[in-house]
């Protein structure tokens, strides 16, 4: 099932999951119903209290679907198109392997997550390969975002502290 948001081509995918004693099968990503191409797959694995992100593409942006095949997130999308009606607005929601939730971001959001169990293992399935080039890191905690991160001390890395503000993105590369 396929839940629109507020935000235009951001989509909340709620996936089929069949269980029985031996387990789950669970359908993820099927291209037709969101009529797009995925050559890029990736994943991650984070601990509790870590916060990966946030993170664009600049040139050549991806669309991303994100899954967590163990665990749960607390995930974060910030829509930087130019023309949008949302532009600077914040869309967070918590996927899980229980929850069987997906996202759809597209292309020109950035994207960051907090682990929120001990393990969390999450895949990205994206519309375009990654470019080191263009990937820039936007403050995780930037007062003008308002996002209200669910751990009091979060695990960073040194690239996302030292992450440029909204503001000097918007002016750097907007």
């Amino acid at each position: 099932m396929i839940i629109k948001t507020k935000f235009k081509d951001l989509f909340i995918f709620q996936n089929k999951s069949y269980k029985d004693k031996r387990g789950y099968f669970k359908e993820i990503l099927i291209e037709k119903k969101i009529k797009k191409r995925f050559p890029f797959k990736v994943m991650s694995y984070s601990g509790k209290n870590v916060i990966r992100g946030l993170h664009i593409q600049t040139k050549h942006a991806q669309g991303k679907f994100i899954t967590v095949i163990k665990g749960k997130i607390f995930d974060v999308a910030v829509d930087f198109r130019k023309n949008s009606k949302t532009f600077g607005k914040v869309y967070s929601n918590v996927l899980s392997e229980k929850n069987s939730k997906s996202i759809f971001i597209p292309p020109g959001f950035a994207h960051g997550f907090c682990g929120m169990d001990k393990e969390n293992y999450i895949v990205y399935s994206c519309t375009k390969y990654r470019n080191a080039k263009f990937e820039k890191a936007i403050l995780y905690n930037d007062k003008k975002l308002r996002i209200n991160w669910p751990v009091k001390k979060p695990v960073v890395s040194k690239k996302d502290q030292n992450a440029m503000s909204v503001k000097k993105f918007i002016s750097s590369f907007l």
